[in-house]
């Protein structure tokens, strides 16, 4: 193991990192922070000394114990856990068999999605597999780059090229994205993580955007690109607009099917969360497409996106930043809603 030259970061099997770890299902409360062994170093891993780490739903569908799923879905978990994902920081020891990377490195990662462990992003230390890693924006700090990768990347794999060949169970279809040049597409969720990295996306690639948010987030969202805005608390967007050609719902659910009467035959729409849609039979005979994918890991993809960032074609916008100390309260936080972008953990 390559490993930088300075005492504090030569690691055995006695060292010890803060990281918070949780060893039961729970809220928030379950979420301690206290001292955790670092991870060996495996092959084809980099260790990573984080500087900031990005919060994403599936950290509190996780700490949760994934409710939401059938109990046959439901992840069967060796605690203690770590919960996270995604991370900025510098690289300070790689295996033996790496040569992509180099201590010193900054980089930025979403790591092992989806899976968890006891190297997960909630913590001092992170062992990433290279496959996961790409050289951070230098145009950006840790804070906004720890705030891009899932929710950049789901939109990405959504919308522009998915990455992997892996089935969606919910469906029989390999996930396709749509050509965006030219069209008409709708956010729901716009001001959300992943609905405003979606809203710059589709404005990017020349679309027309209509943006559906709360009445306070119009001004960020016109700025990151929306042509039109829907206020939801004062109209509701599926009796509003019609003839759209992609719907992106970022809130997804249940209540996803109310877009299907927004589309043109030949649309799609695109539930980023997809459990409980039971729309299938009318969007059949709309001549509608409703999709969906998992965002997986992907380092080679955000190595594609890291100019975006760094040129700020792509801006992340921060919604609030917590000490890792306080990952408690950053879940309190998420769990009042109305998110403006990401919460971002610093550590140190």
């Amino acid at each position: 193991m390559k490993q930088i030259d300075n005492n504090m970061d030569t690691f055995n099997k006695s060292d010890i990192m803060k990281a918070v770890r949780q060893h039961e299902f729970g809220g928030p409360e379950v979420l301690l922070y206290e001292d955790a062994p670092v991870p060996a170093l495996n092959k084809g891993e980099v260790r990573v000394k984080v500087s900031a780490i990005g919060l994403n739903p599936p950290d509190w569908y996780l700490r949760d114990g994934y409710k939401m799923l059938p109990p046959e879905w439901q992840p069967k978990v060796p605690f203690p856990i770590i919960l996270g994902t995604d991370i900025s920081g510098v690289i300070v020891s790689v295996a033996d068999d790496v040569d992509e990377f180099s201590v010193g490195d900054e980089v930025y990662s979403m790591v092992r999605f989806p899976s968890y462990g006891p190297s997960q992003a909630y913590a001092e230390y992170v062992n990433v597999p290279v496959s996961d890693l790409a050289l951070k924006p230098a145009g950006i700090d840790h804070i906004h780059a720890a705030g891009a990768p899932m929710s950049l990347l789901t939109a990405w794999q959504f919308m522009i090229e998915v990455g992997h060949d892996e089935q969606n169970p919910l469906q029989p279809d390999q996930h396709m994205p749509v050509p965006l040049a030219g069209k008409t597409v709708l956010i729901n969720g716009a001001a959300g993580g992943v609905g405003h990295f979606a809203v710059q996306l589709a404005k990017w690639k020349g679309a027309k955007v209509i943006a559906v948010a709360s009445g306070r987030q119009e001004d960020l969202l016109r700025k990151l690109g929306a042509d039109e805005f829907i206020d939801y608390t004062k109209n509701n967007a599926e009796e509003t607009v019609k003839d759209i050609d992609l719907v992106i719902d970022a809130v997804g659910g249940s209540k996803t099917g109310r877009f299907l009467k927004t589309l043109k035959p030949g649309g799609a729409l695109f539930p980023i969360f997809p459990l409980g849609f039971s729309g299938q039979d009318e969007a059949e005979k709309l001549g509608v497409n409703v999709s969906a994918t998992q965002v997986r890991s992907n380092g080679k993809q955000l190595a594609e996106l890291a100019p975006l960032l760094d040129q700020g074609v792509i801006r992340v916008v921060i919604d609030s930043i917590f000490p890792l100390s306080e990952a408690r309260q950053s879940h309190q936080r998420a769990a009042l809603g109305h998110i403006q972008g990401k919460i971002v953990l610093t550590v140190g």
